[in-house]
């Protein structure tokens, strides 16, 4: 994975991990609102580490109680 492509999945990470803090939400209730996705997962998406499949972006909203479409609304520089 080249620079450019790790500050991407950095800021997104941070992204995710801003939405859940607002909803007032911790990883587990991540995990049990989605099904699909484990503590691991959502714990490597926050810190940048996974670069992942679009049905996990699906699965990602689902657990944050949100549209897809916001997970994607954040600044990118």
């Amino acid at each position: 994975m080249d620079v450019l492509q790790n500050e991407i999945l950095k800021k997104f990470g941070q992204h995710i991990k801003e939405l859940r803090l607002k909803s007032g939400l911790t990883q587990d209730d991540v995990v049990l609102n989605s099904s699909k996705i484990t503590k691991a997962t959502i714990s490597d998406i926050e810190n940048g580490k996974r670069n992942f499949a679009f049905t996990t972006l699906i699965d990602l909203a689902k657990g944050l109680n949100v549209l897809p479409k916001e997970l994607l609304d954040f600044e990118m520089d």
